[in-house]
């Protein structure tokens, strides 16, 4: 996790991740940069809500993608899923 966020980002955020937290993707969808340039892709989180945006269609705030990692044993949990289902 990326928790480096230039200073202007409290005009906008009320809540930001932290590095060394587990944190669960809400929502995927394509975001707005800090620099108001659209196309980058922002996920929201469960664990924090942020203001929505002042422009249509009011989405609440996200992050980029790119700040996250995937959990490293995701495929561990998923073997451990597959065999509990199938007994």
């Amino acid at each position: 996790m990326d928790d480096r966020f230039p200073p202007e980002i409290f005009l906008y955020y009320t809540n930001l991740p932290l590095k060394d937290r587990v944190y669960t993707i809400r929502d995927v969808e394509v975001g707005v940069g800090i620099d108001g340039q659209a196309g980058e892709i922002a996920v929201t989180l469960v664990e924090l809500t942020n203001p929505v945006s002042e422009k249509k269609p009011h989405r609440e705030r996200g992050f980029k993608v790119e700040r996250f990692r995937e959990l490293e044993p995701a495929v561990e949990v998923e073997e451990e899923i597959e065999e509990e289902m199938a007994v």
